[in-house]
């Protein structure tokens, strides 16, 4: 078969599409990639991946979506695909739109998150539901990372038969290395005894990193290591004023340390892992903490709560509070026995469950097989 596989940039594509493009590919498949412009696509085109770039768009301007869906629609009836496969609330919605009207054979989504589930105005929300609801209509194979969006799917009359598919990351890239953690220490300057504290994501208000910064005074012996930067097509206040206010007060307790390539030396580095996001789908820096054998302290939402156990592979506090999270960070701190017995739960949960190789697999035979999943 010949598959667009079509998200809105190239964050997306090169961290959540590429290792799907990839085993598409090994099964014998084209496979063309779709997204917005942007320098991380060198990544897939060095792996021999033609990758097209209409002009997609992550807002809500109804001139920038008609343009992108009319740049699909063209891209589509250029390339005649056999499928589909659709990534991300926008980029979704435009993309099984275009495919749609183009009469491509088969039509597939894997819903990494639903805009009525984060934060939003009503009428947002009825919109973003409406046009869900419209669009699962005429889906063949519907996918989803949680099993609570995929309960939300079915509930909410999206679509009749969704599949909560999960996400996944390789083990053998992902895993506690000695080696690296003593490297990765001297390189960025902390001592081999300190317990540190590391956030992995984009730089965004609803990442959590305000109640982060403001609960690490609250957790005097441990060293933050926050990994990421913000996209240019992120939206929201920017957090330079917030970072620069931390870095006064924590000091050298606090290490920005960018966008890194090297995200699995950086994690065998660390002690234990933080993501307090206001909302996810299923987010894949819990798993590769996880198969790395930190414990998790995150929010108890969507996607995060479905990774991590409550007690045995980690903490889950609620969302955009300061005092339960300095708490629950406080507690892995001054507990080295919790935290390593919760970080080898989390890496047995994370092999269990979440190896990348079974994820893949099992979305390949979904999608190759799809046209046989009944919609009525």
């Amino acid at each position: 078969m010949k598959i667009l596989e079509i998200t809105n940039v190239d964050f997306a594509l090169v961290h959540f599409l590429l290792p799907l493009m990839r085993t598409l590919r090994a099964d014998g498949h084209e496979v063309v990639g779709v997204c917005a412009d942007g320098p991380l696509l060198e990544n897939a085109r060095a792996e021999g991946f033609r990758v097209e770039t209409p002009p997609l768009a992550r807002s809500f301007s109804p001139i920038a979506q008609t343009r992108a869906l009319w740049a699909l629609i063209r891209l589509i009836r250029r390339e005649k695909p056999d499928m589909v496969h659709a990534h991300m609330p926008i980029s979704g919605i435009l993309a099984r739109v275009a495919a749609k009207i183009c009469g491509v054979p088969c039509i597939a989504y894997t819903c990494h998150g639903f805009l009525f589930n984060q934060p939003g105005s009503r009428a947002r929300h009825l919109l973003a539901k409406l046009l869900e609801r419209g669009c699962g209509g005429i889906t063949d194979i519907y996918m989803t990372v949680s099993q609570e969006e995929a309960a939300d799917a079915k509930r909410l009359h999206i679509h009749p038969h969704p599949i909560a598919i999960g996400n996944g990351r390789d083990s053998s890239v992902f895993h506690p290395d000695e080696q690296a953690r003593t490297r990765i220490r001297a390189e960025v300057g902390t001592d081999p005894q300190a317990v540190v504290i590391i956030a992995v994501s984009r730089l965004v208000r609803h990442k959590g990193h305000p109640e982060l910064l403001a609960a690490m005074r609250d957790v005097p012996d441990a060293e933050l290591w926050i990994v990421g930067e913000r996209l240019a097509s992120d939206h929201g206040v920017s957090l330079d004023e917030i970072l620069a206010q931390a870095r006064k007060e924590l000091g050298p307790r606090l290490k920005c340390l960018g966008y890194r390539t090297d995200i699995p030396a950086l994690l065998a580095a660390a002690d234990i892992y933080t993501l307090p996001s206001h909302f996810e789908g299923l987010p894949m820096s819990i798993i590769e903490a996880m198969m790395t054998g930190l414990p998790v302290v995150a929010t108890d939402i969507r996607g995060s709560r479905e990774l991590v156990v409550e007690g045995r592979t980690g903490l889950l506090v609620p969302p955009a509070t300061v005092t339960p999270l300095a708490r629950a960070l406080r507690s892995l701190v001054n507990q080295p026995d919790l935290r390593h017995s919760m970080g080898r739960s989390g890496r047995v949960r994370a092999l269990e469950f979440y190896e990348e190789r079974n994820i893949l697999n099992r979305t390949v035979q979904l999608l190759t097989q799809g046209k046989n999943i009944p919609r009525g």
